[in-house]
């Protein structure tokens, strides 16, 4: 399942990349993140790869994410594996007439097992949703320094 996201985020390029690039932001808008492990390679160069722990209720769910490409301040891709599934994200970042920043996300989930064949197909909505949550609570902790993380 192939779908693009997009959010308007009012800072410069050059402010979202560096809020984007930290690690510890991520807590401030990645909701159920619980804890990061960094595994190889640079972080945010091209073959580095991070260990994401992720806490939704009673659902745990670890994420590996290897980085395919980085051409900062326009582009970073990277993959996401985890049980049943991989996520090819493309992320594309351009600067507005208005000194903004136009962040276009291009998701492609792919099923590894059937069950996760079957939850793409019956509830895609739920995939989308949460990429743009994630997106909208990015763009909240740029704008804004709105936080979703309770210590």
């Amino acid at each position: 399942m192939r779908y693009t996201t997009e959010v308007l985020i009012k800072e410069p390029i050059s402010v979202v990349i560096k809020q984007l690039s930290s690690i510890d932001n991520l807590k401030h808008w990645q909701e159920g993140l619980v804890s990061t492990a960094h595994i190889s390679g640079i972080p945010n160069e091209i073959g580095a790869k991070m260990k994401f722990n992720y806490s939704f209720g009673k659902r745990k769910m670890e994420i590996i994410e290897t980085i395919t490409k980085q051409n900062f301040p326009n582009e970073l891709h990277a993959t996401y594996t985890t049980k049943g599934v991989r996520n090819i994200q493309e992320n594309y970042f351009k600067p507005t007439a208005s000194n903004y920043t136009k962040w276009t996300a291009v998701s492609d989930f792919q099923p590894t097992n059937f069950v996760m064949s079957l939850m793409l197909f019956i509830m895609p909505s739920a995939f989308k949703k949460q990429t743009k949550t994630y997106m909208t609570n990015f763009k909240n902790f740029v704008e804004k320094g709105t936080t979703i993380y309770k210590p």
